[in-house]
């Protein structure tokens, strides 16, 4: 069996969902439109540039849904994904992870986003296994502001693969053909892991590297 990774925000979708909730959220009311909008997109430039400080991020993109009703974040949730994300599964995206699957890969969505957000972004694409961002919840089962584990961010992703990995009983070097693909440098870690690293419509770090490396460039969206 052969292992395919796919990064989730600008790889597989044309956007970033954990930056367009948090302006969801601020469209319903839920935040303020100044301050947390200047400081949503203050993280995400953080992001673009590798050096978000994921901690931080993670208490203040909870903290406009975390302290309501489950079922009521529940129900806005959805709200996102069937009036923003669902237009945004777009079919170049979703057949590249069908291929794969269809080539019986083992394929999993690795995403530094938080498994909140990408939960039903990974059913809606059908892929079983997603490796995203624990929230912590406390015994009551409400959302902490905090981290479950290992940020899936970076060096972090090659981690919490590896533990994936090892719960299913394998290990990297059991897979002849490890294909990640993924737009952001902040993935070169564990595309350096595969065999066959695709930089999807890269980023210009990251195109940077994938040219002198000369691994393959897949523009899957215009």
């Amino acid at each position: 069996m052969n292992l395919t990774l796919f990064d989730l925000d600008g790889t597989l979708l044309p956007i970033d969902s954990d930056h367009s909730f948090g302006d969801y959220l601020i469209e319903i009311g839920w935040a303020d439109g100044g301050e947390w909008k200047r400081r949503n997109d203050e993280f995400y430039e953080q992001y673009l540039a590798g050096r978000l400080d994921q901690v931080a991020y993670i208490d203040f993109a909870t903290s406009a849904w975390r302290h309501r009703p489950l079922q009521e974040a529940l129900a806005v949730r959805q709200r996102f994904m069937d009036e923003r994300l669902g237009p945004q599964l777009l079919p170049p995206a979703r057949a590249l992870v069908a291929q794969h699957q269809a080539a019986g890969d083992l394929v999993a969505i690795v995403t530094a986003t938080n498994d909140f957000v990408t939960a039903p972004i990974a059913a809606a694409f059908g892929v079983e296994h997603l490796i995203a961002t624990r929230l912590a919840r406390d015994a009551a089962g409400r959302y902490t502001g905090q981290m479950d584990g290992v940020p899936c961010l970076q060096q972090g992703k090659v981690v919490r693969v590896g533990e994936w990995l090892a719960q299913r009983g394998a290990q990297w070097q059991d897979f002849e053909r490890i294909t990640v693909y993924s737009d952001s440098i902040n993935d070169l870690p564990l595309m350096e892991r595969a065999t066959h690293p695709v930089a999807t419509n890269p980023g210009e770090s990251l195109a940077a590297v994938a040219r002198e490396r000369a691994w393959p460039i897949l523009q899957l969206f215009p």
